[in-house]
């Protein structure tokens, strides 16, 4: 009998089969990477890398949304949150993100109109009940966060709300893994792909990356028995050489994704090139919102110019979002940079690798990099 009950992908009897299978199979160095920030938390807090063989080293990637805006565009938000008759709705994550000077949560604290939502229509709620109040949504997400982001847009255009805007700085996962790999000194040779992404993308949404690169890749849950299961799959493909695209979710994730919510994500948005903290500018990686929806587009009806930034000095947030360094070799981690006083959005988000590091460092976690 198959799996079929959460109880049972939360079994350590079944994750230690795994993790003893792990060991039997893996012969040869190799450096796995998890993409979605959800998955390194779920390492950390079920111990994956203590059961793991020492040959196998697991890489932490640009799977934090918060992690991955960049310096510019939370300085924009922040300059939005200054501007007169203005209301910032946003996720929490973002809110205590530093900026060059400030933060969401400082600007609050100094007497703007910012507030935490936990859902774009909750957003919307805001606006319908401030007319004369600009209400703004920061987009800040992937493939996952999207769909509801443009529905939400779609019910403001049909109800004629006038002062609903949304500054889109969406970004999609599968360019990304382009850029992962073309960057040539990040050694990759395998990827655990992101579950509530593939959810709306479907298996196929990877299909172009990986008949290029021919790199193993599993698409996995957030269990420790779909981690440990994924990472198994990893390792025997490249033990045999035999590279494949794998959907191991398949409970939830089909080879399609969901059409309707790519119908309407693909209706409000296009794809621009976009830039990513500590990866750059990557081609076809973003997503802004359509002429036809201008009018809801904060980039075009605000008043603002986006700042030109640098990233906190010291901070090594960039390095550690592509694989290129752990969190305790950042100078700042754990000395200038806590999840009290934030340096780098990797410190703030609960996907963050930075916060993951330094909430489970109690567990003397195996960690090689």
């Amino acid at each position: 009998m198959g799996i079929k009950y959460i109880e049972e992908y939360r079994d350590p009897r079944v994750s230690r089969h795994i993790a003893e299978k792990i060991r039997r199979t893996s012969r040869r160095p190799v450096r796995l990477m998890e993409v979605c920030g959800t998955h390194t938390v779920s390492i950390f807090r079920n111990g994956i890398r203590s059961m793991l063989p020492e040959t196998i080293s697991l890489l932490s990637g640009p799977g934090c949304p918060v992690c991955v805006t960049t310096q510019p565009e939370i300085n924009t938000f922040i300059r939005m949150a200054g501007m007169d008759n203005v209301i910032i709705a946003t996720f929490g994550d973002l809110m205590r993100v530093p900026g060059a000077a400030s933060s969401l949560q400082k600007q609050r604290g100094e007497g703007r109109d910012i507030r935490m939502v936990y859902s774009p229509e909750e957003a919307l709620k805001i606006a319908r009940q401030h007319p004369d109040k600009k209400v703004v949504f920061p987009g800040v997400g992937f493939e996952t966060t999207a769909p509801a982001i443009a529905a939400t847009l779609l019910t403001a255009q049909a109800v004629q709300l006038d002062n609903f805007f949304v500054f889109s700085a969406h970004k999609c996962v599968p360019p990304a893994l382009v850029a992962l790999m073309e960057m040539g000194d990040v050694p990759i040779d395998g990827f655990i792909l992101p579950g509530h992404v593939s959810v709306i993308i479907g298996a196929r949404g990877y299909l172009s990356f990986f008949r290029k690169y021919q790199v193993p890749c599993v698409i996995a849950g957030f269990e420790p028995v779909d981690i440990l299961q994924a990472i198994f799959t990893l390792v025997r493909q490249i033990e045999v050489g035999r590279p494949e695209l794998s959907n191991q979710y398949r409970r939830v994730v089909t080879d399609d994704g969901n059409p309707r919510a790519l119908k309407i994500m693909q209706d409000v948005f296009e794809v621009r090139a976009a830039a990513w903290r500590g990866i750059g500018v990557i081609p076809e990686s973003g997503l802004k919102i359509r002429p036809k929806y201008a009018s809801l587009d904060a980039e075009k009806m605000l008043d603002f110019e986006i700042p030109e930034s640098r990233e906190p000095a010291g901070c090594r947030c960039g390095e550690i979002l592509t694989g290129r360094m752990i969190p305790p070799a950042c100078p700042l981690y754990q000395t200038v940079c806590t999840p009290l006083e934030p340096v780098g959005p990797c410190m703030v988000s609960s996907e963050g690798t930075c916060a993951a590091y330094y909430r489970y460092q109690g567990e003397r976690l195996k960690v090689k990099g």
